[in-house]
């Protein structure tokens, strides 16, 4: 009976642990720009909305990569990637529950006129050693 006990609370030790080493999370949003919105805009508008995402709740931890393409074999317009990325889903989901209404947002609809992200995916980062 007690190596059944035994055995019972390490598994619930092991599962209650997993969640806490979880992996990256990635959301990456496929944006076009307005013909007369610079790189140097669009990074300048970046960085004034991560700063705003950093202030939030779950978004102490956010890093936000601009990716432009060179050269692209894709179908649609993709003018650039918008990439944020926290260090655990539990820290995104704490960032995503607070963002409407947040300054984030509001740096969001500030630039609507110069850049459009119609779609985006939420993406696990598991990296290669």
């Amino acid at each position: 009976m007690k190596i059944l006990l035994s055995l019972m609370l390490v598994f619930a030790m092991v599962f209650g642990a997993i969640p806490a080493f979880g992996e990256e999370a990635m959301q990456m949003w496929r944006c076009e720009m307005d013909d007369d919105a610079s790189e140097e805009e669009v990074i300048a508008m970046a960085q004034e909305w991560l700063a705003a995402a950093k202030k939030m709740p779950g978004g102490e931890n956010l890093k936000a990569f601009v990716n432009f393409p060179v050269a692209v074999n894709a179908p649609g317009q993709i003018d650039i990637l918008f990439v944020v990325t926290a260090p655990s889903f539990q820290e995104w989901g704490k960032f995503w529950d607070s963002y409407l209404g947040s300054k984030a947002e509001v740096v969001d609809k500030k630039y609507r006129e110069k850049i459009a992200c119609p779609g985006s995916a939420l993406w696990e980062v598991k990296r290669v050693k």
